[in-house]
């Protein structure tokens, strides 16, 4: 199927429409939310308020990012699953998933303050940013359990195509959290620590709206009884999960250490360029989200076709989600290129961070054409449980690419952090685009 004729398949539109709207509008609400925090946080009159939180939230994302193998395992694999028409296996996926991810985030709350300190130590932020960025994570590490847990639960829901679900799970929870920042950070003048008290409670909000719709979705399954769940607490079967897990954390790691890296490495350059760059890096997060939201049609659609043994599908799906996923891409890339300026000045009124910002904006309206691909890749080797393609890649594309070319002209100081950015995002998506095109067609 070509691009054009994808564009032009109404039945396969309406499908994707169904599946990936519900997913972009409750995924635009997470960066909203950092937003929010950047916009409230960003108007208490210091750059190292703004500073502190941003580095802090780079921490706790940074946790939360390195497990997310969470969500996207058990997503891959339920699709694979729901195809088969396999309740079982569903079950067993959602019972192993959970413990798992009770089991890490207990780690790493014992953990916590060993990570504080390594993290704070490989930055050369201020005493100000650090002072901040302890107070917010010390508060905000608490809400691992419900965060890590609902990465399983919101994954078992995209895998059985139920996007409605966790557009509602996503935007109820995201809605608590603006509303409290603002009532924390401005009504009752907590500041930072009311920035981080507002996203524990969003994430306690989120994990109950789950859990209830992961519930209702258990009952709806021919003969489904609660003692069929307490049979899955065992170690058989748990090595696909594993196996999977491993490759897409490894994944996940070398992508935090290009973004942890940036975060940190500008936080040398002074509290205003790190305060600039968490405004950019904002926006990149809405792009990132709005795209993975075609990449979750992707995932559940090539999570079908696999679970089938059926590869026109998969080209089908994958054809139509590289399509909308350039359009999505050139509509950002436009949108920054015309009101780029006018977003900044939205998110912080000091007038240094505005400046440092618009400094760097180009490359903020280059980075979803040069991104979209791998963002799209992503969700369809996730789709395809093939993580270690993934992880190949991304490997390749940190240590290969991001760290060499940040070397190279690191001399450039903040301009050689984004360049590395964009390029390691277009070698992702080559080397993925390459892969599919010449070597996973061909084995469905």
């Amino acid at each position: 199927m070509s691009l054009l004729r994808a564009l032009s398949n109404g039945d396969k539109n309406r499908q994707l429409m169904a599946l990936a709207i519900p997913m972009i509008l409750s995924n635009i609400t997470i960066p909203l939310l950092g937003l929010i925090d950047t916009a409230v946080i960003g108007h208490l009159g210091e750059a190292y308020y703004l500073g502190g939180v941003a580095l802090g939230s780079t921490i706790i994302t940074l946790i939360v990012w390195l497990l997310g193998f969470l969500r996207m395992s058990t997503t891959g694999l339920v699709a694979q699953a729901y195809g088969a028409q396999d309740n079982h296996t569903q079950q067993q996926l959602l019972v192993q998933g959970i413990g798992l991810a009770l089991l890490l985030a207990i780690g790493a709350l014992a953990l916590q303050q060993p990570i504080l300190s390594l993290a704070l130590n490989l930055t050369e932020a201020s005493a100000q940013v650090q002072h901040y960025c302890r107070q917010y994570v010390e508060i905000r590490i608490w809400s691992l359990p419900f965060a890590l847990t609902n990465l399983v639960l919101l994954g078992w829901l995209l895998g059985r195509q139920q996007p409605k679900a966790a557009m509602w799970q996503l935007i109820i929870a995201n809605i608590v959290n603006i509303v409290l920042d603002v009532i924390f950070v401005i009504g009752f003048q907590w500041d930072v620590q009311g920035a981080a008290l507002a996203s524990v409670i969003a994430d306690i909000c989120a994990f109950t709206v789950a859990a209830l719709m992961v519930t209702r979705q258990l009952k709806q399954q021919r003969h489904f009884a609660w003692s069929q769940l307490l049979q899955h607490f065992k170690l058989s079967g748990l090595s696909r999960l594993l196996t999977l897990n491993r490759d897409i954390f490894i994944r996940s790691l070398c992508l935090q250490a290009a973004f942890s890296f940036m975060a940190f490495y500008g936080a040398g350059l002074g509290d205003t360029t790190l305060a600039a760059n968490a405004v950019l890096l904002n926006l990149l997060m809405l792009i990132s989200y709005a795209l993975d939201g075609i990449a979750y049609y992707a995932e559940a659609e090539v999570g079908r076709a696999v679970g089938q043994g059926n590869p026109t599908l998969l080209f089908e799906s994958v054809s139509l989600a590289f399509a909308w996923s350039a359009i999505i891409a050139l509509i950002f890339s436009g949108s920054f290129w015309l009101f780029g300026n006018q977003i900044i000045h939205l998110l912080t009124n000091i007038p240094s961070v505005q400046q440092t910002a618009n400094t760097y904006l180009f490359w903020l309206i280059a980075m979803p054409i040069l991104a979209f691909g791998c963002y799209l890749f992503d969700g369809v080797y996730i789709g395809a449980a093939q993580g270690q393609v993934m992880r190949n890649s991304m490997i390749l594309a940190t240590f290969g690419v991001y760290f060499p070319l940040w070397w190279s002209l690191q001399t450039f100081e903040n301009h050689a952090l984004w360049g590395a950015l964009c390029a390691f995002m277009l070698f992702r998506s080559l080397s993925l685009g390459w892969h599919y095109h010449f070597r996973l067609k061909k084995l469905i």
